[in-house]
């Protein structure tokens, strides 16, 4: 293939979308100018589905969310100045979405590509006013995306003996996602995604490349799931550090995980609602709570310590995996390490990763830019700057771990610049307001939670 010339590609088309009720695979088409089409499958499992009158409207609609929003994959490669959407004009609160999706989510991307995309990204809007969607009647069962880590363990787990029907979700094919799926006993629901060959073909040509909103993508897929089984709660797993991004001098917040943040949260389960569903709940279980309140209620599980894996470079769809299940290398394993430390005892801790972290001083500067200190927060999905920093002040009073090198030095170095509100664990495990969790199963997840 020759090179890629972006600057020559003028439009990013969205084409067509189209679901087989019959073989339950769905095609999302995609082009630039009159190139080649590119079409992404995916398969959803329990075919054939039988729809019909509304409910089958409602899955035309949350396919084509999807179309519209997986197409990011797709638009990054060139991202030209004009977006086509045939079909049906969108209505203004779609576009609006679209657009914070495309802009917010594509944010790192932006920054490390040396891009400035706000108000350059702009997707065409009719005049029609926004449809009212349907009650269709769904089920309490909620569809709970399972990415292998322990924050979707965790809501499983919560949800478990809280009583809700749930079914195991996962979008691709990570040997480590099934196997924690298998775990929890409870049904599978594994989505399989194909991305476009000639988008690889496109990369190794020169397009542009870098991380995607992912996560907005899977709940897309995801609410497309419930909908085909009829089920009412899409439930992700996202706490409230998502909403926080790395603070970069000269640029600003750029937020790598902008797609697990309260602001997507809150604007994608609102469109589910008024323009998919009105019975169709999309929330995170773990909106109210810190990473630390979470990794505390996590220490607490005993089943999956040999199957559990935060580790980034075990889910990247090409390249390198580890041998291990943690890497130990990478922020998420880092930030993971120093997350459970002060909930779980050393040598479990130990056990599950092969090693501590906390005792290899060539780490300090992941464990730095993890505690925001001489570095901004790492772009990966970890926490706040405030709760390293607490979880570290924790270690270096713990007979267990004080003595470990980089605790050692946290205390000797970087604790006598911090004032006490900087370095405190209480804020931390006070739950929050600002989430979408219906009324009552919050009040039962709080004294969970506190129990």
């Amino acid at each position: 293939m020759t090179e890629f010339d972006r600057g020559a590609i003028r439009a990013f088309r969205f084409l067509d979308c189209r679901f087989d009720a019959a073989t339950g695979e769905a095609c999302l088409d995609y082009a630039f100018d009159g190139g080649p089409v590119m079409t992404e499958t995916l398969r959803f499992p329990g075919a054939p589905f039988a729809l019909e009158g509304e409910r089958a409207a409602a899955v035309r609609r949350a396919l084509r969310l999807l179309h519209l929003i997986a197409g990011v994959s797709y638009y990054k490669a060139a991202v030209p100045p004009e977006i086509v959407v045939e079909g049906e004009p969108l209505d203004a609160g779609t576009a609006d979405l679209l657009t914070d999706v495309y802009e917010n989510g594509l944010g790192e991307f932006a920054y490390r590509n040396g891009l400035s995309l706000r108000g350059k990204i702009r997707f065409p809007r009719g005049e029609a006013a926004a449809p009212v969607a349907p009650a269709l009647g769904l089920s309490g069962q909620a569809i709970v995306a399972i990415g292998g880590g322990k924050d979707s363990l965790v809501s499983i787990e919560s949800l478990r003996e809280l009583g809700v029907p749930q079914t195991v979700a996962w979008v691709g094919a990570s040997p480590l996602i099934a196997a924690c799926a298998q775990r929890t006993g409870l049904p599978p629901l594994n989505v399989q995604r194909a991305l476009s060959p000639r988008l690889f073909e496109l990369n190794k040509a020169g397009a542009l490349n870098g991380h995607i909103p992912v996560t907005a993508v899977n709940s897309a897929i995801l609410a497309v799931a419930a909908l085909l089984r009829g089920a009412g709660q899409v439930v992700f797993s996202n706490e409230r550090s998502a909403s926080y991004g790395s603070l970069i001098p000269g640029t600003g917040e750029v937020n790598h995980q902008w797609s697990k943040s309260w602001a997507f949260e809150r604007a994608f389960a609102a469109h589910l609602r008024s323009h998919v569903a009105a019975d169709l709940r999309y929330y995170s279980l773990l909106r109210p709570f810190s990473e630390l309140a979470v990794a505390r209620r996590f220490a607490r599980l005993d089943g999956y310590d040999q199957h559990f894996s935060s580790c980034n470079r075990n889910f990247h769809i090409l390249g390198e995996r580890p041998a291990q299940r943690w890497c130990g290398a990478c922020p998420k394993c880092q930030f993971v390490f120093l997350a459970l430390a002060p909930f779980m005892p050393k040598p479990r801790l130990v056990a599950i990763f092969g090693r501590n972290l906390l005792d290899e001083p060539e780490l300090a500067p992941g464990f730095d830019a993890l505690m925001e200190y001489r570095d901004h927060k790492p772009f990966e999905c970890v926490g706040e700057g405030r709760e390293s920093r607490a979880a570290m002040d924790l270690l270096a009073d713990s007979p267990a771990w004080r003595e470990d090198a980089l605790v050692r030095r946290y205390a000797r170095e970087i604790r006598p610049q911090l004032a006490e509100d900087e370095r405190a664990l209480a804020p931390l495990l006070e739950a929050s307001d600002d989430h979408g969790i219906p009324d009552g199963l919050w009040e039962r997840l709080r004294a969970h939670f506190g129990a």
